[in-house]
C-alpha cells in the first residue's frame, strides 16, 4: 500500500498549493491539449488539481481521478460538487459513477478510479487519455516507478505534469538552533520508501523527471513553485511544523529531546501568529517531441 494522506490536511494545504503552481506551465499545457482533452489525474486526493488546472484549460474536459483511497475519491466528488455550486454552475449525476460540471466554457466530466499506483501504469487506462498529470506525488515515488511511467507514457506519447514536487528544505521564521537538525532529519525520512518500492526520489524528483523524460526525447520545462506560509496562516504554519518534528523524530533517535523542544517552541510561535515558511517545490512538465504548442 502506497503512502496515503488525510483528507483534512489536503483542504488545509489545497490554497497554498494553489498559489505555488506556476501558472506558465499550465497555461502550456492547456495550449497543447485537444479541444476535449481527457486527464488521468494520478493520487489526485480530493480533486484539488481538477478544481486549479480545469480553469487553465477553459473549455469541456473530461477528468479520471486515480487514487488508492476509496474514501478520497467520493470526497474528492463531494468536493467538486459543492464548489461548483458555490460559483452557479450545475452538476448533474448521470450515474453513481459519473459527475457532470456544467461550466460556462463546457461540461466537465469527472470520473473516479480506486487504484493502487504501486501497480502503476499497467493499472492505468492510459489508452484512453491525453495526458498524465499529479501534484505532490512524484517526490514519493522511486525511480524504477518513475521510469516505468515514463515509458508507458513515451509509448503513447503523452504530456506528463508533475506539480509541486519538493525540491530542497522547509525554512521556518523566525530561525530556531535546531532548524538544521530538523531539516536533516525530515529529508532523510523523505527518502524512506512510500510503498512504491525502494528508496523515494524526495528532492531529487525534479531532476529526475527532466532526466527520464528528457531521455526519451520529451521536451522539459520547469518553474519554481515554493510554498509560501505566512504569520497569519497559523494553523498550516502549525500542521508543516508537526509534520517535519515527527518525521525528523523517526530519523534522528538521538536528538529527540531537541527536535520536541523545537516544537514546543515552534507550536508556540504558531499560536502567537509569530511563526512563517517557505516550502521549496518544483512543477515539471514534459512534451513529446513535436508538442511544443
Amino acid at each position: 500500500m502506497s503512502e496515503s494522506f488525510d483528507g483534512d490536511w489536503l483542504d488545509l494545504r489545497e490554497p497554498f498549493d494553489a498559489a505555488a503552481r506556476d501558472v506558465g506551465l499550465a497555461q502550456r499545457l492547456a495550449a497543447v491539449l485537444p479541444a476535449r482533452p481527457r486527464i488521468l489525474d494520478l493520487g489526485a486526493g480530493t480533486g484539488a488539481l481538477l478544481r486549479w488546472l480545469g480553469h487553465f484549460i477553459g473549455r469541456a474536459q473530461a477528468w479520471t481521478l486515480v487514487d488508492a483511497d476509496a474514501e478520497l475519491v467520493e470526497r474528492a466528488f463531494e468536493t467538486i460538487a459543492e464548489r461548483a455550486a458555490l460559483v452557479g454552475w450545475g452538476v448533474t449525476w448521470p450515474n453513481r459513477r459519473t459527475l457532470l460540471v456544467h461550466s460556462p466554457q463546457g461540461a466537465w466530466r469527472v470520473e473516479g478510479l480506486v487504484a493502487d499506483l504501486r501497480e502503476s501504469p499497467e493499472n492505468l487506462p492510459l489508452h484512453q487519455v491525453d495526458a498524465v498529470v499529479s501534484s505532490a506525488l512524484c517526490d514519493l515515488v522511486g525511480a524504477e516507478w518513475l521510469e516505468r511511467m515514463a515509458e508507458a507514457c513515451a509509448a503513447r506519447r503523452l504530456p506528463f505534469y508533475a506539480a509541486l514536487n519538493v525540491a530542497g528544505r522547509a525554512r521556518f521564521a523566525p530561525p530556531h538552533p535546531a532548524d538544521a537538525l530538523v531539516a536533516r532529519g525530515f529529508a532523510r525520512d523523505q527518502g524512506r520508501d512510500k510503498g512504491f518500492g525502494g528508496k523515494a526520489l524526495g528532492a531529487a524528483a525534479p531532476a529526475a523527471l527532466a532526466e527520464v523524460f528528457g531521455r526519451r526525447g520529451y521536451e522539459v520545462l520547469t518553474a519554481p513553485s515554493d510554498w509560501i506560509v505566512p504569520r497569519r496562516a497559523s494553523s498550516m504554519a502549525m500542521a508543516l511544523a508537526e509534520g517535519h518534528a515527527e518525521a525528523a523524530l523517526r530519523q534522528e533517535r538521538g536528538g529527540a529531546e531537541r527536535i520536541s523542544a523545537w516544537m514546543a517552541e515552534r507550536a508556540t510561535q504558531a499560536r502567537a501568529g509569530r511563526l512563517s515558511a517557505r516550502v521549496a517545490h518544483r512543477d515539471v512538465m514534459a512534451l513529446p517531441g513535436g508538442e511544443h504548442g
